[in-house]
């Protein structure tokens, strides 16, 4: 009677391969399709989120019948395509992510949590890359609020955003004294420490001006590490004061906290002197460039190494709004993030996986 169903629906399989329970076979086969066909048939504008939502309750009713085997799964995949020619990432590889998605996430934390609109390429990465639900949630929100491709969101996760940009993690600034509440916290949530120049070469005495060079050449991927909403201003940008020339080494402006930011680079550790020279630099822009919408001006100092202690105790004497943090090079990342960072049989696998998907 199988045999006869499957040829009726122009399933050229054979059954008699397996051990699989007919009716079992075709309930599951019937509404993992009609997931799709109804996810495919919603607004254009919400198509991912309801084709999120179908892989996740797929992933619950394979969960169910996981004592059913791989077996089972394989022939649920080529009826799959024969039946739903037309929908794409109904791959063998796929119906497993679908599994551990439903297994990751109970329904109130799929129901809460940002990772039901995000792409399925972000969730699968999310699922690859981090250990707990409370870092994916991290990364899911920021995914959102940045409006972050998957591209984006690889970087963010293997640089480890969330060591730098986290609430838990120590920020040597005086962002939240400086400035008025609600600005104070969107300002302190930009900022990181270290910032991560994968795409720099260290040279053994590399001077300012190379690294300027270097971060200016590669100014999308500067851009990027910087986080949402800047627009680069220029570089050695000159203001005059009382007839005397000064150039600043980084200006930005963000649109998201719409100010200027000035970013000071030192190749050596910080001193308390780097602290006077940007916040002076913060106060000529706030005179000369500041308009009366804009919010004052935000300095971050970026140095090759700092002592903590005294760097907290110059910002404690200052008004200047600045951020003291570290940045390393393409050199010393390997060492810094191990663990996250992709292995070259990592990419390739991913690489392989992802034709399955689209």
């Amino acid at each position: 009677m199988l045999q006869r169903m499957l040829k009726n629906d122009d399933i050229s399989l054979k059954m008699e391969e397996t051990s699989v329970d007919e009716k079992l076979y075709f309930e599951v086969l019937n509404n993992i399709k009609s997931e799709l066909t109804t996810a495919q048939s919603k607004v254009i504008t919400t198509a991912n989120e309801h084709m999120i939502i179908a892989y996740y309750n797929i992933g619950q009713r394979l969960v169910e019948k996981d004592t059913w085997g791989t077996k089972f799964l394989k022939l649920l995949v080529q009826d799959l395509k024969i039946s739903l020619p037309q929908v794409k990432g109904l791959s063998y590889t796929n119906l497993r992510y679908m599994k551990r998605f439903a297994l990751a996430y109970t329904e109130s934390e799929f129901c809460q949590q940002p990772v039901g609109k995000l792409a399925w390429r972000s969730n699968i990465m999310l699922l690859d890359k981090l250990k707990t639900n409370e870092e994916r949630f991290w990364y899911a929100n920021k995914a959102l609020e940045n409006n972050w491709s998957s591209v984006v969101l690889d970087h963010q996760i293997g640089t480890r955003l969330i060591d730098k940009q986290s609430e838990k993690t120590q920020k040597i600034t005086n962002y939240m004294v400086q400035h008025e509440e609600g600005f104070n916290e969107r300002v302190q949530e930009m900022f990181k420490d270290p910032y991560l120049f994968d795409f720099v070469t260290y040279q053994e005495g590399i001077i300012e001006k190379k690294v300027e060079d270097e971060l200016v050449t590669n100014i999308t991927k500067l851009l990027m590490e910087l986080g949402k909403g800047f627009a680069f201003v220029g570089r050695q940008y000159h203001l005059c004061v009382d007839n005397t020339d000064f150039y600043i080494d980084l200006l930005f402006y963000n649109f998201e906290l719409r100010c200027f930011v000035v970013i000071e680079l030192k190749t050596i550790e910080f001193q308390p002197e780097h602290a006077g020279k940007l916040g002076f630099y913060l106060s000529a822009v706030d005179s000369i460039l500041k308009k009366p919408e804009d919010n004052p001006t935000v300095g971050i100092l970026l140095t090759r190494g700092k002592s903590n202690l005294i760097a907290e105790f110059i910002l404690n004497q200052t008004n200047a709004p600045i951020g003291v943090a570290d940045y390393k090079f393409m050199e010393e990342i390997p060492k810094y993030l191990s663990e996250a960072m992709p292995s070259i049989e990592e990419i390739e696998k991913r690489l392989k996986e992802q034709k399955e998907f689209d």
